[in-house]
């Protein structure tokens, strides 16, 4: 009989040292609640707690990650769109976080649904559409000032998807389609544009050569041809001259090159 009895005595003693251990991880923090009054904190590494009446809390501390459902909003100008996000956010005060709001994580992911509502119902689809950087800004700072008394720091809000309704989004698609078929023939005309202006450069630059070298040979055919009537008139000249001595029947001396210049034509 007293072996049973200290048998169950060592079980009890044994499981009273096992709750009174509490091991807490490097990332977390959390409270010691003494029939139901906070008694003390949780630091990382070995804790003690009086087993069956302390009770721990331990909350993580680390940046964690919750997504926002997705739901449907209407914006200013009674467009219906669908959006959902992701927000990152660290416990920044223990008690609090534990204290002033029973589970701040749900706490969080409605205070996001209902501020995304209002900042989407005050903007047209247009801008809720493309200003998803304002919407991003707008949202972290309400949850940041309204998630302060919680002990909790909001660090970033991105959202993840807005979803127009399908006549809307089928209108866009047509719309980016025909934007690219515009651009596409707006290169292709620019392509021909440009290959004109390049061949009409092409043949005024060849016909520029062409009339240059024109010009250049009725240059040397006149050149050749004013020497030629210029030597044939000096010709006649001295011929003339030659001609006339003669018939006078005075001696007359020729120049030597007057006689040059009466060669050099017959040889031509």
């Amino acid at each position: 009989m007293s072996f049973w009895l200290n048998l169950l005595l060592g079980i009890f003693l044994l499981v009273l040292i096992i709750k009174s251990v509490i091991i807490v991880n490097q990332f977390e923090l959390g409270l010691i609640f003494r029939l139901g009054k906070v008694k003390g904190r949780l630091n990382p590494g070995v804790n003690f707690i009086i087993p069956f009446i302390d009770v721990p809390i331990k909350v993580d501390v680390r940046t964690k990650v919750i997504d926002v459902p997705p739901q449907e909003m209407i914006t200013r100008d009674n467009a219906g769109v669908r959006i959902d996000a992701v927000i990152y956010y660290r416990v920044m005060d223990v008690n609090r976080a534990i204290l002033e709001v029973q589970n701040f994580q749900y706490a969080i992911i409605n205070l996001a649904q209902t501020s995304l509502r209002a900042i989407i119902g005050s903007l047209e689809l247009d801008d809720a559409l493309n200003k998803r950087e304002y919407i991003n800004s707008q949202l972290l700072e309400t949850l940041d000032r309204d998630t302060d008394a919680w002990g909790v720091k909001v660090e970033k809000v991105e959202l993840r998807e807005i979803e127009p309704p399908t006549d809307i989004k089928n209108a866009m698609t047509q719309q980016m389609k025909a934007e690219r078929l515009k651009r596409a023939a707006i290169l292709e005309a620019e392509g021909e544009k440009q290959s004109k202006i390049l061949k009409a450069q092409g043949t005024a630059e060849s016909m520029k050569i062409e009339a240059e070298g024109q010009a250049k040979a009725i240059q040397i055919v006149a050149e050749s041809a004013q020497n030629y009537f210029k030597n044939e008139a000096q010709l006649y000249k001295a011929l003339d001259v030659t001609s006339n001595t003669l018939k006078d029947n005075t001696k007359f001396v020729i120049s030597e090159n007057l006689m040059d210049v009466a060669k050099k034509f017959i040889k031509q």
